[in-house]
């Protein structure tokens, strides 16, 4: 039996609220929108929510609306896109190293690349496990420079008591088809500030003021460059019948990913990254370890139906960033680089995969 590395969060209701959808015979953005960011809000407490085409279009769009242009600090673990996003709104990346246990970017790396050239910090809060808040807000309060939030990974996760997306005044999910909620492909960003809520959602489709051009209202002027950035209705339908499932989905996933400590937390050839913070709550997205000989383990969990993966890729290592830095070294990156390897941890599995899995790296490879 192969125990799949991840699995997309489908419904029993994602095809009826798709049928519905349809027989309006409204297919772009509109009212299921309206309906998923609405009932967006309520599961993370935010107070304003854009849905988008993308993810990485949400990173964009927080970018371009407040006009970043110069350097923006982010992590070199990260999935491409973050990167892109920067390059796509003509700023620089400029990749900061990450945490050992944790892998994320921390206050301390960070120091080390800032400068006055410095525009904003976009951090990944890596597999789901949020970052050290406190400390990246207060460096940004010093340099007085925006923190962005790509929480990709952490739709559920939790810091002091304080959802993902209620801290910093930028926040964008992800709803990719594997994601804890999916809508085939998508995003949301969270704003705090009601100017830049309008303002976004001019940007993400061509700078126009929609509400006011439905109404017939022509005078609207466009007075700034939009782009193709909304996602659509029968997207959103999706979107739907996904949250309708999310608090089982996460609360399985976290169940699943504490098991997996359980088992593995004594077992010394293996190091669990991402583990005993107590101060905020893990979205369990992603199961990692570190390990000796990696390519062993993987073929090894390949022989017996089980699938694995490295997933992100250190983003300094390719050729399309070769001209953000200047031959920094990334030392805990490249401590760890040839030893992480993601386990399976999806919705769909039971707590007998996770046993099954871990009793094949006690087995050793």
């Amino acid at each position: 039996m192969k125990i799949p590395l991840c699995k997309s969060p489908l419904t029993k209701n994602d095809l009826f609220e798709i049928n519905k959808s349809l027989k309006t015979g409204w297919l772009t953005h509109g009212k299921n929108n309206i309906e998923f960011e609405n009932n967006f809000k309520k599961i993370t407490g935010v107070k304003y929510a854009i849905s988008m085409n993308s993810c990485t279009s949400a990173l964009e769009c927080s970018l371009k609306g407040n006009k970043i242009k110069g350097e923006v600090i982010i992590p070199s673990w990260t999935w491409v896109s973050t990167a892109n996003a920067v390059l796509n709104s003509s700023c620089i990346p400029v990749f900061a190293d990450v945490n050992l246990n944790s892998r994320n970017i921390t206050a301390d790396e960070i120091k080390k690349v800032i400068s006055k050239k410095t525009k904003a910090i976009i951090i990944v809060h890596y597999g789901g496990l949020p970052c050290d808040m406190d400390e990246l807000q207060s460096i940004a309060d010093e340099w007085n420079i925006p923190i962005i939030e790509d929480a990709a990974h952490a739709l559920g996760a939790t810091y002091k008591g304080k959802n993902i997306g209620e801290i910093s005044d930028y926040t964008m999910y992800s709803f990719q088809a594997i994601k804890h909620i999916t809508t085939g492909d998508g995003g949301m960003v969270v704003i705090k500030d009601k100017e830049q809520v309008e303002k976004a959602k001019r940007l993400r489709w061509f700078g126009i003021d929609r509400n006011a051009k439905q109404k017939g209202i022509w005078e609207n002027d466009i007075t700034e460059i939009g782009y193709k950035y909304q996602m659509t209705d029968i997207a959103a339908s999706i979107g739907l019948a996904g949250l309708e499932e999310f608090d089982n989905v996460l609360e399985k996933r976290q169940s699943l990913f504490s098991l997996y400590k359980k088992e593995l937390s004594s077992f010394s050839d293996v190091d669990i990254v991402g583990i005993n913070r107590n101060d905020r709550t893990h979205a369990s997205w992603l199961f990692t370890v570190l390990v000796d000989n990696r390519y062993e383990l993987q073929r090894k969990l390949t022989e017996k139906g089980i699938e694995s993966n490295q997933m992100h890729f250190r983003n300094d290592r390719y050729s399309i960033f070769k001209d953000s830095w200047k031959d920094e070294t990334f030392s805990n990156m490249d401590s760890v680089e040839n030893k992480y390897l993601v386990l399976p941890l999806n919705h769909k599995m039971s707590q007998s995969d996770v046993t099954r899995v871990c009793s094949e790296l006690k087995g050793g490879w």
